[in-house]
């Protein structure tokens, strides 16, 4: 399994060329800086069953066509645990990666921090989080890929510390190794699948095409454009509704072409994001990754048509964040009757989710450009929207509230819905008039 190869041979794996990183010189007291009786026969014999002198291997390597910083577990060195010499290579290869503008690839088994080590080798971590930290300002993409295991202080820093996390089917991967977990846990919580489920990772790859996977995520997140992403062609009806409810009519009809339809057409390629980093997925109610269009990165936001969850404002807002911080223009697909209001969504912070993607968007110095194409539902909606950058679809409406809902405020009687969806003033025509969007998009 590729999961259980060496460090060098998952290396093979998925370069082309990998050149080795000089490593820094370390003098180390015998058995260690806690003099700890046999360190030294320990790490001997796991240099001479793995032939490395560390628990990772860090150099450059072409993936797929991209140079790229790549730091490779052995977990065969001491359950490719974090002492001080390890700190010392990944601050090394940090330091290359900001020197030289690459972007970082931890190939991660670990089993976490050195026991031999004590204190010491836990503050590695701290080291490594201002490593990764230096590295997001600089503007330089993370992508890792999580072998087995992945536990501990590896998975709390490299891993889930990453812009994008690709996991192997099937390894072990959370904070608690299996030595330490309660003796009545689940053992399916402690899996790449699980991690995928709660949004804590991106996606499975399988070893077969991990390469191809990881060049192409590293091919759009290294591609930088001070270009607002282009508005997409309106794949509906050309014609513009005739009344405002028409609009409401037109707009949720089961027959106009969703968001799958307008990225399939928009994307030569795209590769998606899944999750908001924070215990929640909202795969039904909101797109998120990047793709490539007519050449060029493009990260997207797409809203499907249904009631948007907590997580899915929370992971826009995660992909705005990067692609921002990466200098790539964004694309937002406004299409939702509103947030999801229910008990569930008010426990998992629905407001606050909401409040942080109008801070997303509004912070943003990369371009982002909206287009409403179907409902466009209250503050639900106009959270995803490009302030000074909207469009329309001539089969979609923007609107304050849903009029029926309007109306029930306003007390009115059923039979004045329609009136009030005209009062509304929510046709796209409309809304290019008050100066709510730039304009219609082309059909």
């Amino acid at each position: 399994m590729a999961d259980r190869l060496i460090a060098r041979e998952f290396l093979a794996l998925v370069t082309d060329d990998f050149v080795e990183l000089p490593y820094p010189e370390r003098d180390s007291a015998p058995d260690g800086p806690l003099r700890w009786r046999g360190y030294d026969a320990s790490r001997l014999r796991a240099a001479e069953r793995t032939g490395e002198e560390e628990s990772v291997v860090c150099g450059t390597g072409l993936v797929e066509g991209t140079r790229a910083v790549l730091i490779a577990f052995e977990f065969g060195f001491l359950g490719g645990s974090l002492g001080e010499r390890t700190g010392d290579r990944l601050e090394a290869a940090y330091g290359h990666a900001r020197r030289y503008r690459l972007p970082v690839v931890p190939l991660i088994a670990t089993g976490g921090s050195r026991m031999q080590e004590g204190m010491l080798a836990l503050t590695q971590l701290q080291r490594v989080a201002r490593q990764s930290v230096l590295t997001r300002e600089a503007g330089l993409a993370q992508i890792a890929v999580l072998r087995d295991p992945t536990t501990g202080g590896g998975w709390a820093t490299l891993g889930a510390g990453a812009d994008v996390v690709l996991a192997l089917p099937g390894v072990q991967v959370g904070f608690a190794g299996s030595r330490v977990r309660p003796v009545d846990a689940d053992p399916a919580a402690y899996t790449a699948e699980a991690q995928v489920a709660v949004g804590a990772a991106d996606a499975l790859v399988a070893p077969e095409e991990l390469r191809s996977t990881l060049g192409r995520w590293l091919r759009l997140l290294t591609a930088t454009s001070q270009a607002p992403a282009p508005v997409p062609t309106a794949l509906g009806s050309p014609e513009l509704p005739a009344t405002g409810w028409d609009a409401v009519r037109r707009a949720r009809s089961a027959e106009r072409p969703r968001a799958m339809a307008y990225l399939d057409a928009y994307f030569t390629h795209r590769l998606a994001i899944g999750g908001d980093r924070a215990g929640g997925t909202d795969p039904d109610g909101m797109l998120c990754g990047f793709g490539e269009h007519e050449g060029r990165t493009v990260a997207y936001a797409a809203q499907t048509g249904t009631a948007t969850r907590p997580a899915g404002y929370r992971t826009a807002a995660r992909l705005i964040r990067l692609a921002d911080r990466l200098g790539i223009p964004a694309l937002t697909l406004v299409d939702t009757p509103g947030a999801a209001n229910d008990a569930e969504a008010e426990r998992q912070g629905a407001g606050a989710a909401i409040a942080d993607l109008f801070s997303a968007v509004a912070a943003a110095r990369t371009p982002v450009t909206t287009l409403v194409i179907g409902e466009g539902g209250s503050g639900g909606a106009l959270a995803l929207a490009a302030p000074g950058n909207t469009w329309a679809t001539p089969d979609s409406y923007f609107s304050v509230i849903a009029p029926e809902l309007a109306a029930a405020i306003l007390k009115r009687p059923a039979e004045e819905v329609e009136a009030t969806a005209d009062q509304l003033r929510i046709r796209p025509q409309d809304l290019v008039e008050l100066g709510v969007i730039r304009g219609i998009a082309p059909t």
